[in-house]
């Protein structure tokens, strides 16, 4: 079979080169045309058609000083899909590109599956219509969401969370805490704090400095940025003086006692290294902001624990509602012998109850082979 797939960021690079080793396991005669990254090429013996560098555009005023760009980059991913006589069509999230691609897909008649779909549960529901009409299977990676499709009349599997699977392998290979704090010449006497401020340079100058001022009133911890690569240490500079730590995030929230972490995948890597947190969302702070995103934002929260567990694990300290005094108050809940501390820890077992022991590249691959077999 010949496979077609499109991840357009990072994070989908990584999760669909995870998946092209698994359709080559599955399928000894795999071969692939795609769009996406380094991993993939690597996983996939050959480069990209567009590497993913090209087409991770984020926020309105950004795609629109590239639109240009994106629209030859659509045109190149049309004449190559149709150029490859794919058998299949196999979409990793990045929706706005990729419902588009599917929707070309079906007017060649190719069958399109979709790895880690668009939140629609969360925003922009209108995208519902073109799954069901452009989409035959929707391989879910959260398994709340296959009870909204489902009540959507979209065929959806639950596969596994990818997540999990990384943070669980990252576990059995951490090393010990000692290891950790000498590597990075930490002082081995005080307790960690990681502070989790995202990895763009907005969601840094919005959360940095809340994070760092309630850090500095819990002087018994020793705060540590997660740095993001590609971002300057004079970047961060401007926000903290705090030590930073690139390229360790998840052991850095695994030997910390306590996290603050920008809302994002990150809150699931921490709930999964079992490390009680605060999500902070500055944004720009203000109140019409915050009630403009609860207008829009369809779902009940915002961080991924507390969805996957089906209530409040972790407090969200959202927009004009993070602020020093709130995230201070809500992190000293979560420190050693607080109460807060292990309601926290048990939402996180039902979390991690809920997410299964499901190999999500691997279903996903399994269903793809089985259904493209039975065609």
């Amino acid at each position: 079979m010949h496979y077609f797939l499109s991840a357009g960021e990072p994070s989908g690079d990584l999760h669909a080169s995870v998946l092209i080793d698994e359709l080559k396991r599955k399928d000894a005669e795999a071969t692939f045309t795609f769009l996406g990254g380094d991993l993939m090429a690597r996983a996939a013996g050959h480069p990209p058609v567009i590497h993913y560098s090209r087409m991770a555009f984020m926020g309105f005023s950004e795609v629109l000083r590239n639109l240009k760009t994106i629209g030859e980059n659509f045109k190149i991913a049309k004449a190559s899909l149709k150029g490859s006589v794919a058998d299949a069509l196999i979409l990793v999230d990045y929706p706005s590109f990729n419902m588009k691609l599917a929707k070309y897909a079906k007017e060649l008649g190719i069958p399109v599956f979709y790895y880690i779909s668009p939140k629609v549960w969360a925003w922009k529901e209108w995208r519902v219509k073109g799954l069901r009409r452009y989409v035959d299977h929707i391989l879910s990676i959260l398994p709340f969401e296959v009870e909204y499709f489902k009540d959507k009349n979209v065929r959806v599997t639950y596969v596994g969370n990818p997540s999990k699977e990384e943070m669980e392998l990252k576990l059995a290979h951490a090393g010990t805490k000692a290891d950790f704090i000498a590597r990075h010449s930490l002082d081995p006497d005080r307790q960690l704090l990681a502070l989790v401020p995202g990895s763009r340079r907005g969601e840094i100058r919005n959360n940095l400095p809340i994070m760092d001022a309630a850090a500095r009133r819990n002087p018994s911890l020793q705060p540590v940025i997660a740095a993001a690569p590609g971002i300057p240490p004079e970047f961060y500079a401007q926000y903290s003086s705090f030590p930073r730590i690139e390229g360790d995030t998840f052991r850095l929230m695994h030997f910390s006692e306590v996290a603050l972490v920008t809302s994002g995948t990150a809150t699931l890597e921490c709930a999964i290294a079992g490390t009680p947190q605060v999500v902070c969302y500055r944004a720009n702070g203000s109140k019409l902001s915050y009630n403009i995103m609860k207008h829009l934002i369809k779902a009940p929260f915002v961080s991924l624990p507390n969805l996957i567990a089906d209530r409040e694990v972790i407090p969200e300290m959202l927009v004009h509602l993070c602020t020093v005094d709130s995230v201070d108050a809500k992190l000293k809940a979560i420190l050693e012998g607080m109460p807060g501390r292990e309601k926290q820890l048990e939402g996180y077992r039902i979390m991690m109850s809920r997410l299964g022991e499901g190999k999500a590249a691997s279903g996903a691959a399994a269903i793809i082979t089985e259904e493209l077999n039975s065609r």
